[in-house]
């Protein structure tokens, strides 16, 4: 899906359904983080007010994401709870800094990875409702299936973005792009291996 290089394992989608709740806790979780994400990085872009709004405008979608989530939580009488290590993110970031690309740009390499997340998340959610057992709360179901369209939308505008901020070709970004998903790829098959757990990105 997207520039994504490695499939989500089949087994991903199996323990996901089983123990939704923690899901569902962990989501909340990744809404918060991108949310932060899009803001630290509107402070990175500071020159370009285009760029903020836009950046700004990111963050108020996850937020509004983390808020509903939490919501869902409510209704199952579920808590928060505090963040787990995300090893995804970590390892992306990690091996991200020690692949320098063409563009050689932390903040261009940013605005990707941001890309490569919603990708991730897209291809999970649309796995969720591929899957979604007849029984499921139709109400979840349609919050993501708007949050796959959502994250699809975000994915493109952070491709965008890093084309904006490099002031380079739509080639030489997506050639950087596509070096960090198979990157992406590694660290997923690795997190996949045996039984995953029921994370959005683990």
């Amino acid at each position: 899906m997207f520039c994504l290089c490695q499939a989500t394992a089949s087994t991903w989608v199996a323990v996901a359904l089983r123990d939704f709740d923690a899901v569902l806790a962990d989501h909340a979780h990744c809404e918060m983080k991108a949310a932060s994400t899009a803001l630290a990085l509107a402070l990175k872009v500071h020159d370009n007010l285009e760029m903020v709004r836009t950046l700004t405008a990111l963050a108020k979608d996850e937020l509004d994401h983390f808020d509903r989530v939490v919501g869902f939580l409510a209704r199952r009488g579920l808590a928060l709870g505090l963040p787990s290590v995300d090893t995804y993110a970590i390892e992306l970031r990690k091996a991200t800094s020690q692949a320098p690309g063409p563009a050689n740009n932390p903040i261009v390499d940013r605005l990707l990875i941001g890309a490569l997340i919603e990708a991730r998340s897209c291809e999970r959610f649309k796995l969720l409702l591929d899957h979604w057992p007849d029984s499921g709360e139709r109400e979840l179901f349609d919050f993501y299936r708007e949050l796959f369209e959502c994250e699809a939308r975000h994915y493109v505008q952070y491709r965008e973005l890093a084309i904006q901020f490099a002031k380079s070709t739509p080639e030489v970004i997506d050639a950087r792009l596509h070096q960090l998903a198979q990157i992406e790829g590694r660290i997923v098959a690795r997190l996949g291996d045996g039984s995953p757990t029921p994370t959005v990105h683990g």
